[in-house]
């Protein structure tokens, strides 16, 4: 059951893909393994069916999470992120991580100060989003693009951390 993903639901092998058709897709080979139709069957068809839906299911989490599905393509072209080993980044990013740590600790009982940050966070996140998908359709820079996922990576936390602090 070592399928790639893309193949498993017949997409193209891209960043940018159709949301829509990924989700018809999910349900129609959900559908066909669903245990209900293999109330009948054989103890070993059952698990194959299991293992199907399994599959299935975990490649549609990955899939929809552009995110996610932007770190398997990086994977399938054999560039690993190494997001915990390698946390070297741009000075940049790095200086821009500071600032908005001390944002936060500035703004933690400030509802409308941490809205605030929450949408230059955002924005930085679409503007990764952006960069990631052109890297990976358009240049097939694997490398940069594995340098984006990494800060990609440190702002998906980071808008978590804010979410958890906000009324």
């Amino acid at each position: 059951m070592n399928q790639d993903y893309f193949e498993l639901f017949e997409l193209p092998a891209q960043f940018d893909i159709d949301q829509a058709e990924l989700e018809r897709l999910w349900r129609a080979k959900s559908a066909q393994v669903h245990p209900d139709r293999f109330a009948t069957a054989s103890d070993a068809e059952k698990r194959v069916a299991m293992q199907w839906a399994s599959l299935i299911n975990e490649a549609y989490q990955v899939l929809k999470s552009p995110l996610q599905r932007a770190i398997y393509l990086c994977e399938q072209h054999g560039v690993d992120i190494a997001a915990e080993s390698n946390t070297a980044m741009a000075p940049e990013f790095l200086f821009k991580q500071m600032e908005w740590r001390e944002e936060l600790a500035a703004s933690a009982d400030d509802g409308a100060a941490l809205t605030q940050l929450m949408g230059q966070v955002e924005t930085e996140e679409q503007a990764l989003n952006q960069a990631v998908a052109d890297l990976i359709d358009q240049q097939k820079d694997w490398p940069a693009a594995a340098e984006k996922l990494r800060q990609w990576l440190f702002i998906d936390k980071f808008r978590r951390e804010i979410k958890a602090q906000l009324p």
